[in-house]
């Protein structure tokens, strides 16, 4: 199969290139020569490369610089992702979203299923949902990847965030009331390969199973790494008075992708394991 990714220089897209490239034909492209803002190009782009599938992993991720940058998030989030259905509409192309929990307000008491009403608390979350919907709209063909808590070797993450604090710091403050699944990109980049053979539509949700809390993530981390010099504190989200309003719980129910594939995600503690027997 040949599949274009978008965003391929990103946390998630350098993974997806060799995952996906055992066995597919894949073409990775970045801003530099694929700017999914730009409605001509991208749908000229489409044409010229004649893909089977596009997985668009191209996205302003800066949750807090997306409050102050609300039209740089549409643009891309949202203009783009539209920009990229219609490209894949007109030339009868598969369209792959990557999207978010952030279209969810984290007000509910369990995780949330696919058909769940979105409400997203800010900007970020917002951008995306529109993009999401712009999807639904102009092209049938599609399937629209809800997750979360991204981490992985190729960009800037939680995961070694806490290792270089842990390094220059005594105590660690961590938020304890967000709720969610850290997930790993190498095990995000199998599901999706997994998923192209399945011919799935619609939306799904895929992270790494069970959930915690950012201070529990950060605590299991040092816990891996065998750093008993540091404290680490819980705190409240009010605490740190960031500019974007984060979801307290936003755990994604993932059965649906269970039931389609057969396979269920590694727990986010296994994947977190490895990831870090491989760090540096």
């Amino acid at each position: 199969m040949k599949v274009l990714i978008l965003g391929a220089g990103g946390l998630l897209g350098k993974d997806l290139i060799p995952i996906l490239s055992a066995r597919n034909q894949v073409l990775g492209r970045d801003i530099e020569n694929f700017d999914i803002t730009d409605p001509e190009r991208a749908q000229k782009e489409i044409e010229t490369l004649q893909p089977e599938v596009v997985i668009n992993a191209a996205a302003f991720t800066d949750v807090d610089g997306c409050e102050s940058r609300r039209d740089l998030a549409f643009s891309v989030n949202a203009e783009g992702a539209r920009n990229v259905a219609l490209g894949c509409a007109a030339n009868r192309v598969k369209m792959i979203y990557l999207s978010t929990d952030y279209v969810f307000d984290g007000s509910g008491k369990i995780p949330y299923r696919e058909e769940d009403p979105p409400n997203p608390l800010n900007v970020y979350g917002s951008s995306k949902l529109q993009g999401e919907r712009y999807i639904q709209e102009i092209i049938k063909n599609h399937l629209i990847i809800r997750t979360q808590w991204l981490y992985g070797r190729h960009g800037k993450n939680f995961v070694d965030t806490i290792l270089r604090q842990a390094i220059q710091q005594k105590e660690l403050r961590v938020v304890n009331d967000q709720q969610g699944a850290p997930t790993f990109t190498r095990d995000l980049s199998w599901a999706i390969d997994r998923l192209l053979g399945k011919e799935a539509t619609g939306v799904l949700h895929v992270t790494n199973s069970g959930s915690c809390t950012w201070f529990e993530f950060a605590w299991q981390i040092l816990r891996e790494k065998k750093i008993n010099n540091v404290r680490v504190t819980p705190i409240f989200s009010t605490d740190l008075a960031r500019p974007a309003r984060r979801p307290a719980n936003s755990v994604l129910d993932c059965r649906r992708f269970e039931r389609l594939t057969g396979e269920r995600m590694r727990p986010w503690r296994e994947a977190l394991k490895e990831y870090l027997s491989q760090a540096g």
